[in-house]
């Protein structure tokens, strides 16, 4: 018998080999109807795969991501199934589930798919699905795994083979498809009941520029069409939220070839909105004692080679810059870390000077494939609201809170209500790929559970996340219309005060290492714009509008006395302009809230005569006339209101 725990801490014994579908049928049958997937001892596991030994158990339903992603990468494993019998020859690449659905990449030869052809696909892919067909898992040695792809012709498979220790190679095979792969998968394909593809686009192969370009084919499943149609609306909803429609629409950013992909070209109305979030960030990281430093957009190649990430980067990032100097070399910085770390070396530093809080809004360039490139979600130059904190080992717990408590107020002040926290620990089976000592790791960790549980956050704990110089914390944020992003880390870093041979000298005059402090609330400012974007709808709070007034004269008869308005506005760092354009009143209204510009004020003979503005708000009309010291004052109260 072997004694399998539950997530309640209840234990219950069971025969050698029994399944995770076993015991979950000897809790309810509808149970057994419902899960998917399992975790056993931390693994996910197939639900027909034996259990073999005292084990920890979870069932995973729909609702859960272990459930998700089983379902989505069992999906994957259908295409291909369709795929094959569809396009005989086709040979596949990787079929991955991601955050949203799956993909697989295929190399169909001289074959082409286009759009049309996806409804086919899919048409069969439900076919095969309502025939029940199993997921069957074997073991295989590599020889018999070479021999297999060897004979179908498949040389993407073979390289994959050729990268596996015997011993660690597995088939899944459903109906008449079988794929090199780890698993886990679904007991069978009937739960799949609903179907999409939803784009093809071209992949190169192990995403190197160097190879064949594969065709990628992007789906998603549910086991209702009812989510099926829930995720479609979201999906135009989220078309009408796209940051670079939007930003192309209100005039943030573009993008020009002649300047280079991935290198966004910030316009006024942008360069306003990035700055407003600036100021904001920089006020509350002065409140807690951060203090402000700048560093060059370039280093020596040495700097980075001390600091690991030449060695990281080196060899898929910008090319390193020559100099009129004979062997003198410099690299356009990946980070901004090597940099502060010779700041804080600029003086010698004690005990009472820790902790020490460099920030820095600094701009960072990485090379990104072509295809990769997204907006400003995946660029080539982006700037970091980065700081380091340099503080000694009994600081750690103290400076997390602090850290955190940026972080929530930001998500409070920008309408982040649904978000949750992950802690990334060390794999408690393997240290051996990090660095630093066991009593640091053990304190490290300690203070980031403690700090998160003092700041009543709620937690998933991820084992085998952490960097491999420390444990860290990531805020994960769900948008206005369910999708969740990741925004804000903080990291334990043990590496590079190593590296740097940064010291400071304690209380009993010894001299020891600070333990240094990673964090970004923002994360980088182009991806934290383009998620508040499509959060927004860009329809920005007040404080944070580019344009938060815009004044309307009725007639160019008014045009003095909107200028006016505008000024006295603009004096008093209410930011206002003015559409004194030769169309109608009603066109302009129109067009301005289009603009999501927050008020509009209209101006005329009456207001002319009594200094005052007709008021109205977006998306709530009209709200009545001001004086000009009145609708001061209700600006101003607004702003306060949201800020605090």
């Amino acid at each position: 018998m072997i004694k399998i725990t539950f997530p309640d801490g209840s234990v219950k014994e069971y025969p050698k080999g029994t399944t995770p579908f076993q015991i979950a049928e000897s809790i309810s049958p509808r149970l057994a109807a419902d899960i998917l997937v399992a975790t056993v001892n931390g693994s996910i596991h197939d639900l027909e795969r034996p259990i073999v030994e005292d084990a920890t158990i979870k069932l995973h339903k729909w609702e859960d991501d272990e459930a998700k992603s089983t379902f989505w990468h069992s999906s994957s494993h259908l295409m291909a199934e369709a795929l094959e019998i569809l396009y005989p020859g086709v040979k596949f690449g990787i079929g991955p589930s991601i955050e949203n659905g799956f993909y697989y990449d295929v190399d169909l030869g001289e074959e082409q798919i286009v759009e049309a052809d996806l409804a086919k696909i899919e048409k069969k892919m439900i076919e095969l699905a309502q025939q029940k067909e199993r997921f069957t898992r074997i073991d295989v040695s590599k020889a018999e795994a070479m021999a297999k792809y060897s004979a179908k012709g498949d040389e993407y498979k073979c390289e994959l083979i050729g990268d596996l220790e015997d011993g660690t190679t597995t088939f899944y095979t459903n109906g008449v498809f079988t794929d090199l792969c780890r698993g886990p998968h679904l007991r069978d394909t009937s739960v799949i009941k609903a179907v999409k593809l939803t784009t093809i686009a071209g992949a190169y192969w192990r995403g190197n520029e160097k190879n064949k370009m594969l065709t990628r084919i992007y789906g998603i499943t549910f086991p209702k069409k009812s989510l099926l149609d829930d995720y479609l609306k979201m999906l135009e909803e989220a078309k009408k939220r796209d940051h670079r429609k939007l930003g192309r629409e209100l005039e943030l950013f573009t993008f020009s070839q002649k300047v280079g992909q991935g290198l966004p070209l910030w316009l006024p109305r942008g360069a306003a909105l990035r700055e407003q979030l600036e100021i904001f960030l920089k006020k509350v990281q002065k409140q807690h004692g951060y203090l402000p430093v700048i560093t060059p957009h370039i280093g020596q190649k040495e700097l980075y080679v001390t600091s690991g990430h030449y060695a990281k980067y080196g060899q898929d990032s910008f090319r390193p810059i020559s100099t009129p100097q004979e062997g003198e070399e410099f690299l356009l910085k990946p980070m901004n870390c090597p940099h502060h770390c010779e700041i804080y070396k600029t003086k010698p530093r004690s005990y009472k000077d820790l902790p020490l809080r460099l920030a820095e809004f600094g701009t960072v360039y990485r090379y990104e494939q072509s295809g990769e490139l997204h907006g400003l979600t995946r660029v080539r130059g982006f700037t970091q609201d980065d700081a380091h904190i340099f503080c000694r080992e009994d600081q750690i717990k103290d400076e997390f809170c602090k850290v955190i408590d940026i972080v929530l107020y930001i998500f409070k002040t920008l309408d982040f209500k649904d978000f949750t926290v992950q802690i990334s620990l060390r794999n408690p089976n393997n240290h051996e790929k990090y660095i630093g000592t066991d009593e640091n790791w053990e304190r490290a960790e300690s203070a980031i559970i403690e700090a998160t549980k003092e700041r009543g956050l709620e937690t998933t704990v991820e084992l085998g996340e952490a960097a491999f110089y420390g444990p860290k914390l990531d805020f994960m944020v769900k948008d206005a219309i369910g999708r969740k992003w990741q925004l804000g880390t903080i990291q334990v870093d043990y590496n590079l005060p190593e590296r740097f041979e940064l010291e400071y000298v304690g209380s009993d005059d010894k001299k020891y290492r600070p333990i240094m402090i990673h964090r970004a609330p923002f994360g980088s400012m182009e991806r934290f714009v383009a998620v508040l974007i499509e959060h927004t709808s860009g329809k920005f709070p007040l404080w944070l509008a580019p344009d938060q007034v815009i004044v309307l004269p009725i007639s160019e008869k008014y045009n003095d006395f909107a200028q006016k308005v505008c000024e006295l506005l603009n004096n008093s760092d209410i930011r206002t302009s003015i559409d004194d354009r030769n169309e109608t009143i009603g066109k302009r209204i129109r067009e301005n809230e289009i603009k999501r510009i927050p008020y509009l004020l209209v101006v005329g003979e009456k207001e002319e005569s009594t200094n005052s503005v007709s008021v109205r708000k977006q998306g709530e009309g009209d709200k009545g006339a001001m004086t000009i010291e009145e609708f001061v004052t209700f600006i101003k109260e607004e702003i306060e209101q949201q800020l605090n």
